[in-house]
């Protein structure tokens, strides 16, 4: 049970990193590459796109954040409690 915690947590842990470094590096290299896309103002106001994709990879990050902790609070502590109770006997 022990193994198959430690596999299960890691693998979607690196998952959910993977992703946000896609995300987070991805719009760096939108800052970087195309900085003439993330400049273009929405509307008539002087609010450029740039700005809610930038808050977009914050609430990204927020999310999958939930979705660790969810996960956590569901599997992974039910896996770990019943380890402990392997482990007292």
């Amino acid at each position: 049970k022990y193994q198959q915690l430690k596999s299960t947590r890691g693998r979607y842990g690196w998952t959910l990193a993977i992703l946000m470094l896609v995300v987070y590096y991805g719009y760096i290299g939108l800052i970087a590459f195309d900085k003439e896309f993330l400049a273009k103002p929405m509307g008539a106001g002087v609010t450029t796109i740039g700005i809610p994709i930038g808050m977009a990879v914050i609430v990204f990050s927020i999310v999958i954040t939930g979705l660790y902790v969810r996960r956590a609070n569901k599997e992974y502590d039910r896996l770990t409690a019943e380890l402990m109770k392997e482990v007292a006997r």
